[in-house]
């Protein structure tokens, strides 16, 4: 999984779609290992708390004893994990030594603290009759359990801090290495310093991958694979605009291609920093990037709470929200591209949701005066009817955006223009250049546009980000497009060149065919096929130029390993089995547990498929980002069924919190695993991988069961509490 640390490791294809923070199989090491501690020792901690807040005295069976001094045990030695990784962080930062040592010696003692009022052994816990209490000292496991948060968070605080100063710091040095490769005359010079930037852009990658792993926000994370993204293609480009300008150093066409990639990376490495200090410069903000969906769904999100409120809003903001909403409608009845029925529906749906808020401002003045049922109804009547107007506009304009898109895609597939520019530069034809350039500047444009058209139906903040990233790729690449075609055409014996025009029409190719993807996205959003992460489907993909990007291929093992992982695999796929089985036990198919359940099921199925050599995974590249995600969804099916608990009483909660935690370590090893490179050894990392997915099925399994029982057993309890109610009220 390691790659070589060449001029275009900046994250490969990983690094920008789903696959994983760094696009390496690298472990980061002291950042991974915190974040795993965190996410062990925080959902204890909250045992901890559901533990104590019991009515004082409560007597306790043994059974129930056991798990309490389990928990208090396990807290301890998750408390003891982050401390060591805490002091390693201090060894290595002085200037934060201190701070983090003071915090870690807290943890160490809250930790030690719960430990000991959890031990069923200690005597403190016997009354005078012989029976058995826990938490006689309830202040003292609460101020612990409170000390360990706080402490634990200053920890994490100061670690984050210092992820910041190294990703600054790596940018500081990639930016100082660029500015020594602009200015460079000679090819020796050249390639002595692009070893040591692309050594610079690989740690960078490693940093800002793990970075935007962390990320919890969707939409910084978006931004972040989009900046990545755009790194990655253009170190390539940079090699070979660069050589390009060294051999024609007296041609202006080529120095404007070489300035062009310069300029935009150092706006994608300040986007980084961006990003992870929360920081704009001039106080920028991102109005540019609402579209009209999102401005629809926040209208109709304070139409809808008035009801509840009838003084919420005032008429004069709803009308000027409506009215921004409806003014970024121009850019669709502006737009050339735009046909004359579209832009008649749209500006007749326009001035029909004007008419409708004028007749909602009526009825909502009359309900503000006069509170009757009959007003009421008309308000909820009013507020149904421009709800449904506005949805018949999105449609309008979903309509317009992806019939438009759609066309495009088809008229461009065959990339006729790019490949007629190739032509005329490699005949040297500059009048041929001249038709050709403002044939393609056209095409640019229409595609420049229709993104920012799709951006205002994408939907979803991180897909409104993609369309944002689109429209910026074929702007600049278009642009450098032509000046690398109008470089081969004035040297058109000059292999360089040729090979730069290459990599720019590869980088555009890649874009039409992200486009794509991004294209099918925003129709599933629409749709309702899909509710949650589009960030990064949709990003670009390596180029095909990008040679120092080894992917992984399938890998030939001996017939002792391959029987071993076949084996594993076929305990996996009976697993499975056992799974939907219990999920077809649920009468609510779309419960988040079983939806989590049956997202895990399907993909240990397509690893089980891997095995076999069958399935939609080909490579072991595939598997590696297909267990990444497994990861991620076995953390929100623990999720899932931590808030499930949160209904249950105290005994049972405990028991489905205790196997939540044998989850939880597993989902963490699973990523560490996909992270660490083997190389020379991938069966082994497949057979760890499919050993641990076995596992952490075995255990959904078990889950499954536990919270169906669970919920039936709160179910009748409900059902004899009503009926004896009722049977009161009957006897009353």
């Amino acid at each position: 999984m390691a790659a070589s640390p060449g001029p275009a490791g900046i994250g490969g294809a990983g690094a920008v779609q789903g696959s994983g923070p760094s696009g390496f199989g690298f472990d980061s090491g002291l950042e991974i290992k915190t974040r795993s501690v965190e996410q062990t020792l925080l959902p204890l901690v909250s045992q901890i708390t559901t533990l104590i807040n019991h009515k004082d005295n409560t007597k306790k069976s043994d059974k129930t004893l056991q798990a309490i001094q389990r928990v208090g045990q396990a807290v301890n030695l998750a408390v003891g994990r982050f401390v060591k990784v805490g002091e390693a962080i201090a060894n290595e930062n002085w200037d934060l030594k201190e701070e983090i040592n003071i915090a870690c010696i807290e943890a160490k003692q809250a930790g030690e603290t719960i430990a000991a009022l959890t031990d069923v052994s200690s005597s403190n816990h016997s009354e005078p009759g012989g029976q058995i209490t826990i938490f006689t000292d309830k202040t003292g496991v609460i101020k612990a359990a409170r000390l360990l948060l706080s402490s634990v968070t200053k920890v994490l605080l100061l670690a984050d801090r210092v992820v910041i100063k190294q990703i600054i710091t790596s940018r500081n040095k990639v930016l100082a290495t660029m500015e020594r490769l602009e200015k460079v005359h000679s090819f020796q010079e050249f390639v002595q310093i692009f070893s040591q930037f692309g050594n610079e852009m690989v740690e960078f990658a490693h940093l800002t991958g793990d970075r935007q792993n962390d990320l919890k926000d969707e939409k910084k994370k978006a931004k972040m694979a989009a900046a990545r993204a755009v790194l990655e293609k253009c170190t390539m480009m940079l090699l070979t605009a660069s050589k390009t300008c060294l051999r024609h150093p007296n041609c202006e066409s080529a120095h404007k291609n070489k300035d062009g990639v310069f300029d935009r990376m150092k706006v994608a490495l300040n986007k980084v920093i961006e990003i992870v200090t929360d920081c704009k410069p001039n106080g920028e903000t991102d109005l540019a990037a609402i579209g009209i969906f999102t401005g629809i769904k926040e209208f109709k999100a304070n139409i809808e709470a008035l009801p509840e409120n009838l003084y919420f809003q005032s008429k004069e903001n709803l009308s000027a929200t409506l009215e921004a909403i409806l003014e970024r409608t121009e850019d669709f009845t502006d737009s050339a591209y735009t046909s004359h029925e579209h832009r008649e529906r749209i500006l007749g749906l326009s001035a029909h949701a004007r008419l409708e808020l004028q007749q909602f401002t009526s009825v909502w003045i009359q309900a503000q005066s006069k509170r009757t049922k009959s007003i009421a109804e008309d308000l909820e009547l009013s507020i149904l009817t421009i709800s449904h107007g506005l949805d018949e506009l999105k449609k309008e304009l979903h309509s317009t955006a992806t019939q438009l898109a759609a066309d495009l895609l088809k008229y461009h597939a065959d990339h006729v223009v790019l490949k007629a520019l190739k032509r005329t530069g490699v005949a040297g034809n500059l009048e041929g250049l001249a038709e050709y350039a403002c044939k393609f500047s056209e095409q640019k444009e229409q595609l420049v546009e229709t993104c920012r058209l799709l951006r205002h139906v994408s939907g979803t903040e991180p897909l409104e980000i993609t369309c944002v990233h689109a429209e910026e790729t074929f702007q600049v690449t278009g642009q450098q497009i032509i000046s690398a075609a109008e470089t081969l055409t004035l040297h058109p014996s000059s292999k360089i060149a040729k090979e730069n025009l290459d990599v720019f029409c590869e980088a555009w190719e890649s874009q039409i065919s992200d486009m794509s993807t991004l294209l099918r996205e925003i129709n599933d959003v629409f749709e309702g096929r899909r509710g949650e992460k589009y960030a990064y489907l949709s990003l670009p993909k390596p180029m095909k130029n990008n040679t120092n990007l080894k992917s992984l291929k399938p890998d030939k093992s001996d017939s002792e390993e391959k029987a071993k992982i076949a084996k594993l695999g076929l305990k996996l796929g009976l697993l499975t089995s056992d799974a939907n089985c219990e999920i077809e036990k649920w009468e609510n198919q779309e419960n988040e547990i079983v939806r989590r359940g049956r997202n895990m099921s399907s993909m240990a199925y397509s690893l089980y498929l891997f095995t076999r050599g069958e399935g939609p995974l080909k490579t072991s590249q595939d598997l590696i980002h297909q267990l990444e995600v497994f990861a991620e969804e076995g953390l929100k099916v623990a999720s899932s069924v931590q808030a499930f608990s949160k209904q249950l009483k105290d005994d049972d909660k405990l028991m489905l919190l205790l196997e939540i935690n044998k989850l939880i370590p597993l989902c963490h090893q699973l990523q560490t695993i996909t992270k660490t490179s083997l190389q020379n050894q991938v069966c082994l990392k497949v057979d760890k991988c499919i050993t641990k997915t076995r596992s952490m099925m075995a255990l959904l399994v078990q889950l499954l069961s536990l919270c169906f029982k669970l919920l039936k057993k709160m179910e009748n309890n409900r059902w004899v509490s009503v009926t004896k109610k009722d049977s009161v009220d009957g006897k009353t």
